[in-house]
């Protein structure tokens, strides 16, 4: 009967607490699906490494939140890790969560790759965009665009396609790119890789929309690459910190293992309150 109250007791905690967050997620689109791409940052294989842990990480997360997820493309780095992965997120709040997540993020360990043993700082960055509902018009002239088909690379075994269905869409007049190639169909890729791009393209219009009025108010931020959001320390001491907010957890496999609810947490909790810091971690 014990252990019965305490899972009861659990559960019920848990429901509390999506219910504070949900409570905060108020925002245009954070009820929708997210879209999530990752990219390491410079250092070859050890920010490539770095990259596809935090894929894993947040592959975890949406298992442990019950969300759906589709990895809609997945570029292998030279040797290990990845160049890129961009995946979808379904679930209700899944922007709205996630988007606390959007940002720099720096691991400092001893390396895996380095006959030495020495302590190495990797970086990656997160982007993350809503599914843009069916009606919001973002409207892609043809000839804005340019498509290039090839074969799969991703990891997949036997579903990878032997056949030219992966799909890249360049956007000529920005220069952002988007690749899908999960699926079989070269149709239903080019569909996927749309959804990604026309997500961005919004994105990018709101961002240009606030640096407008940034602007006339005299505001200046700081969003250059570098300007982790969080640290992940595993040398000398074991360590994951947010600097936003200055959550921190000392138990960094349970982060890697899916457990980022409470810097998602704290991160809405601070966003909304106004009280959210832009500092950033000193080097060690």
């Amino acid at each position: 009967m014990e252990g019965d109250l305490l899972k009861g007791l659990d559960d019920f905690q848990r429901d509390v607490d999506l219910a504070e967050t949900r409570k905060m997620l108020g925002g245009e689109h954070d009820r929708v699906n997210a879209i999530i791409t990752i990219h390491p940052g410079a250092g070859g294989t050890e920010s490539q490494d770095w990259a596809e842990m935090l894929l894993k990480m947040y592959v975890r997360w949406c298992d442990r939140r019950g969300f759906k997820r589709d990895l809609i493309d997945y570029q292998p780095g030279d040797e290990a890790g990845i160049k890129s992965a961009t995946m979808m997120v379904l679930g209700d709040y899944a922007f709205g969560l996630l988007s606390a997540e959007a940002g720099v993020h720096r691991l400092v360990r001893i390396s895996p790759f380095d006959q030495a043993q020495r302590r190495h700082t990797s970086f990656a960055s997160v982007f993350v965009w809503p599914e843009l509902p069916d009606d919001i018009d973002i409207d892609i002239p043809e000839k804005d665009l340019r498509i290039d088909t090839y074969r799969s690379s991703g990891a997949g075994g036997q579903h990878v396609n032997v056949t030219d269905s992966a799909v890249r869409l360049t956007h000529l007049p920005t220069g952002i790119v988007v690749s899908c190639q999960n699926e079989r169909s070269q149709h239903r890729n080019r569909d996927a890789a749309m959804k990604v791009l026309k997500s961005r393209l919004y994105d990018l219009r709101l961002k240009e929309q606030q640096a407008r009025l940034e602007q006339i108010s005299g505001e200046k931020k700081d969003i250059a690459f570098g300007h982790q959001i969080r640290s992940y320390v595993l040398q000398p001491y074991q360590m994951v910190k947010d600097h936003r907010t200055k959550e921190q957890v000392g138990d960094v496999n349970r982060v890697f293992d899916g457990d980022l609810d409470p810097f998602i947490k704290s991160y809405l909790m601070k966003k909304a309150s106004g009280t959210l810091s832009l500092a950033t971690a000193d080097e060690d």
